[in-house]
C-alpha cells in the first residue's frame, strides 16, 4: 500500500511526499483508515515505527475536512506527551505535516519561561501538543479552555503512567467534551493501560502490530560481561577502536551521566549529557549539537529513551543495566529506526545479573554474551538456564528400614545384645 491509497487531504498527501514517506509502516495503514473514519485507537507497535504519523495524519485530515466555524481559533485536537523532548518533536512533525495549510499549532512544557507560550495560545491556535504539568497549570491560569477539543491523544501512556501522571491524565480528561475522540498510543500494553483506555476510549479499535516488548529485528544485539570500575576504559576504548562517529549511551543516574562524560571528554572524545536536572535550553543545545554532529556521544538517562527521533544513531550503549526491563527495549529502539541497522551493546557486571536476566525473560531472543575482549561466552539463555537438579534417590518405605533403635546402635559401631532364651 501506498500513502496515496489512504485518501488523505491534498495539502497532507504533497507533505508526505515533500517528506519522502512513501510506503505506510504497519501501524500507519492500520491506524490512519480507523481514526480517518472517528473511531477510538488502542494502538500498540514498536518504537521507532512512526507512531507519530499514524495519529498526526489522520486527525489533520479530520480537521481539513470539517473547518471550524467563524473567525476566532480554538483548540480542537489537544496531544498529551509525557516529556518535553518528546513533546516538541511531535510539534515539529505536526509543523512539517501541515505545512501546505492554514492550521496552526504550538507547543507547551514546563522548565521554561510561559509567555512566548501564552502568546502564542493567546493569538488561537488548532492543534495544542502539550505535557500534563505545564498545560494544568496554564488551565489554571485561564490560558487553556477545552470545552472544545474534538481529538484526544496519549501518545507514550506506558511511560505518562510510569512519570505518576495518571491523576493529571484524569483531571484533563474531565475538563474534555464527553462527545470526542480519543487515541492512545503506546509501545507496551499492560493492564494498567487497558484500565486507562477503559476509563478514556469508547469501545476501541485495538491495533496492535508486534508482540508487547519486542525488539526491532534490524538491531544487533550484544551484552559485555564486565567489572564496574573498568566500564569506563571499555567505553573508551570502544568508541575510539570502532571509530564511532554517533552515539548514544544510557546511565542509570544523573550524577552518573554527568561523570562519564567528564572522563570522555578528557579522553578527547566530545560528549555530554541529557537528563532531569538539566535546563529546558541545555537539554535542547545538547541535543542540536548532537543531531549536527558537533558532539559524538550523548550520555542520557532513561528520559531519552522514550520518543526521541534521532537520525543516523549507529550505536546505543547501555553502560548501566536498566533496573526496567521495558527501558532496555526503549533503549536500544534509539537506533535501528525506520528500518535501518542498528548495534546495542549493554555493559553489564556481575552485581547486575539480575536485571540483566530480567530483560531475558521479557524479549525471549538469544543475545550474545561477551567478555570485554570480545570473546563470545554463550547466549543470555544459556547464561541463566536454570540447572538440572541432581535426581534424588527414592526413600525405603517405612516397612523396609530398620527400627531406630538399631540405625543407632549401628552407627555407634554396636550390635543389639542377643535376647535370652527362655526354658
Amino acid at each position: 500500500m501506498n500513502f496515496s491509497e489512504l485518501n488523505l487531504h491534498t495539502a497532507l498527501s504533497r507533505a508526505v511526499k515533500a517528506e519522502g514517506y512513501v510506503q505506510p509502516t504497519p501501524i500507519q495503514e492500520l491506524s490512519i483508515p480507523l481514526v480517518m473514519q472517528g473511531r477510538d485507537v488502542l494502538g500498540c507497535a514498536q518504537t521507532g515505527t512512526g507512531k507519530t504519523a499514524a495519529f498526526a495524519l489522520p486527525v489533520l485530515h479530520q480537521l481539513l475536512t470539517s473547518p471550524r466555524r467563524g473567525k476566532w481559533r480554538f483548540i480542537r485536537a489537544l496531544v498529551l506527551a509525557p516529556t518535553r523532548e518528546l513533546a516538541i518533536q511531535i510539534g515539529k512533525s505536526f509543523e512539517a505535516y501541515s505545512a501546505f495549510t492554514n492550521l496552526r499549532g504550538t507547543v507547551i512544557y514546563g522548565g521554561v519561561s510561559q509567555h512566548p507560550q501564552t502568546r502564542a495560545l493567546q493569538r488561537g491556535v488548532d492543534i495544542l501538543v502539550a505535557t500534563p504539568g505545564r498545560l494544568i497549570d496554564l488551565i489554571g491560569q485561564g490560558y487553556v479552555k477545552l470545552g472544545r477539543v474534538q481529538t484526544f491523544i496519549l501518545d507514550e501512556a506506558d511511560r505518562m503512567l510510569d512519570m505518576g501522571f495518571i491523576h493529571d491524565i484524569k483531571r484533563i480528561g474531565m475538563l474534555l467534551p464527553e462527545k470526542r475522540q480519543t487515541l492512545l498510543f503506546s509501545a507496551t500494553v499492560a493492564p494498567t493501560i487497558r484500565h486507562l483506555a477503559g476509563e478514556l476510549l469508547h469501545e476501541p479499535e485495538e491495533v496492535s502490530t508486534a508482540p508487547s516488548a519486542t525488539t526491532v529485528e534490524s538491531i544487533d544485539q550484544s551484552i559485555m560481561m564486565v567489572e564496574r570500575p573498568e566500564k569506563i576504559g571499555l567505553l573508551i576504548r570502544l568508541i575510539q577502536e570502532k571509530n564511532i562517529d554517533r552515539t548514544l549511551v544510557f546511565s542509570r543516574t544523573k550524577f552518573g551521566a554527568d561523570k562519564i562524560v567528564r572522563k570522555l571528554t578528557k579522553a578527547d572524545i566530545p560528549a555530554s549529557a541529557i537528563h532531569g536536572n538539566k535546563s529546558q535550553n541545555k537539554r535542547q543545545a545538547a541535543l542540536t549539537a548532537f543531531k549536527r554532529g558537533r558532539v559524538r556521544v550523548l550520555v542520557a538517562t532513561d528520559i531519552a529513551s522514550r520518543g526521541l527521533d534521532i537520525e543516523a544513531v549507529s550505536h546505543v550503549i547501555n553502560y548501566d543495566i536498566p533496573n526496567e526491563p521495558e527501558a532496555y527495549v526503549h533503549r536500544i529502539g534509539r537506533t535501528g529506526r525506520a528500518g535501518a541497522q542498528g548495534i546495542a551493546i549493554s555493559f553489564c557486571s556481575p552485581e547486575e545479573r539480575k536485571d540483566l536476566f530480567s530483560i531475558q525473560k521479557l524479549i525471549h531472543q538469544r543475545v550474545p554474551v561477551l567478555s570485554d575482549s570480545g570473546k563470545e561466552l554463550g547466549h543470555t539463555e544459556e547464561l541463566f538456564a536454570t540447572p538440572k537438579r541432581k535426581p534424588q534417590r527414592p526413600k525405603k518405605r517405612f516397612g523396609q528400614q530398620p527400627p531406630r533403635g538399631a540405625r543407632r546402635n549401628r552407627r555407634r559401631g554396636k550390635r543389639k545384645p542377643a535376647q535370652p532364651r527362655l526354658g
